[in-house]
C-alpha cells in the first residue's frame, strides 16, 4: 500500500489516505460528513496517531478495515447500509482491527450489541478533542476501560441483577480454569482499573498484566477487555473497597 502522501476519494463518501506511518492507524467511521470532518481534524493534530481512511457506512468501514488492516476502527453505531454493531461484529470476527465505538450512551441496544460484538471501548459523542485523542490511544495500547465514568456505569448497567446471573446458572466455561493471579486480574478489570493501575495494586510489571489480560480474554473466550469487566461483575468477582 502506498504511503506517500495526500488522499483518494472512494465511493459512498470515503476516503482514503496515504500518510507516513504512525503509532496508531486509525480508521474513522462516521455517517455524518461534518462529525467525521471534526473527528479527522482533531486525530491528525495529535502527534503519533494517523488517519488511514474514512468510511460513510458500515459496509464501507469493514470494507475498508479489511483493505488498510488499521489498528483501530473509531466506528459510530448508528450507520445506513450496515449498522456500526453490525460492522463492529465483522471487524472483530475477522480480527481485522480494535473497535472504539461512538455512542450517544442512551444505553439502549446499540450500546449492548456493541459490547456483545466485542468492541475494545466506548467513547462520548459529546467528548472533547483531549478525551478522543486519549481514547484513541489508550485503546490503541491495548486498553479496552478507556473512561471510568463511561466504561463503569455500562459495567453496572449491563451486569444489574436482571442482567446478571441467574439462580444454580453454571459458571461460563474457562472461568474454573483461571490462575488465582488471572482471578485477581479479572476482578481488577471488573472496576475499571487500567494496566498500569492493576499492577500498582498487585505489586507486578504492566507487561506482566498485559500476559495475563491475553491469557485470560483466551481462556474465557471473550473478546473484548470490557466484556471481561462485564463477566467479573456478574460473578461477583470484584473486591468491595
Amino acid at each position: 500500500m502506498a504511503r506517500a502522501g495526500g488522499a483518494a476519494r472512494t465511493g459512498g463518501g470515503s476516503t482514503v489516505t496515504t500518510e507516513p506511518t504512525g503509532s496508531i492507524r486509525v480508521l474513522v467511521a462516521e455517517d455524518q460528513a461534518s462529525v467525521r470532518s471534526g473527528l479527522v481534524l482533531i486525530l491528525r493534530s495529535a502527534p503519533g496517531i494517523e488517519v488511514v481512511g474514512e468510511a460513510a457506512d458500515g459496509e464501507e468501514a469493514v470494507r475498508l478495515a479489511r483493505e488498510l488492516r488499521p489498528d483501530l476502527v473509531l466506528m459510530d453505531v448508528q450507520m445506513p447500509r450496515l449498522d456500526g454493531v453490525s460492522a463492529t461484529r465483522q471487524v472483530v470476527d475477522g480480527q481485522l482491527a480494535d473497535v472504539l465505538v461512538l455512542t450517544t450512551f442512551d444505553l439502549d441496544e446499540y450500546v449492548f450489541g456493541a459490547l456483545r460484538a466485542g468492541a475494545a471501548g466506548f467513547l462520548l459523542k459529546d467528548s472533547d478533542a483531549a478525551e478522543l485523542i486519549a481514547a484513541v490511544r489508550t485503546v490503541g495500547r491495548g486498553e479496552g476501560l478507556i473512561s471510568p465514568a463511561v466504561t463503569r456505569r455500562l459495567i453496572a448497567e449491563f451486569a444489574r441483577p436482571a442482567r446478571g446471573r441467574r439462580a444454580g446458572a453454571a459458571e461460563p466455561a474457562g472461568l474454573e480454569s483461571l490462575t488465582r493471579r488471572e482471578r485477581e486480574v479479572l476482578g481488577a478489570l471488573g472496576e475499571g482499573l487500567s494496566n498500569a493501575e492493576i499492577a500498582g495494586r498487585l505489586g507486578m510489571a504492566e507487561a506482566t498484566v498485559k500476559t495475563h489480560v491475553s491469557r485470560l480474554l483466551g481462556k474465557l473466550e471473550l473478546r473484548s477487555r470490557v466484556q471481561a469487566a462485564v463477566l467479573a461483575q456478574e460473578w461477583g468477582l470484584v473486591q468491595s473497597s
